[in-house]
């Protein structure tokens, strides 16, 4: 992965390295690595993802929110 820095604007060239990083998921795979989770925390941590993901669905397509 190379990033290149143009005019000198190094924060520029940092925040496209940390986007790229970002995108490709080396970040979270080292998070993950770097101790053991439980399994349970695991399903935990993938059901809170996808609550968010599908609150997300939901706003952006401007439906009510369903009640629990």
């Amino acid at each position: 992965m190379k990033i290149f820095v143009k005019d000198g604007n190094v924060d520029g060239a940092l925040r496209k390295l940390k986007k790229k990083i970002e995108e490709s998921g080396r970040l979270m795979e080292v998070l993950k690595r770097q101790e053991y989770e439980k399994p349970t925390t695991m399903r935990k941590r993938k059901a809170a993802a996808a609550r968010a993901r599908w609150k997300k669905k939901l706003r952006d397509q401007n439906l009510p929110k369903s009640t629990r």
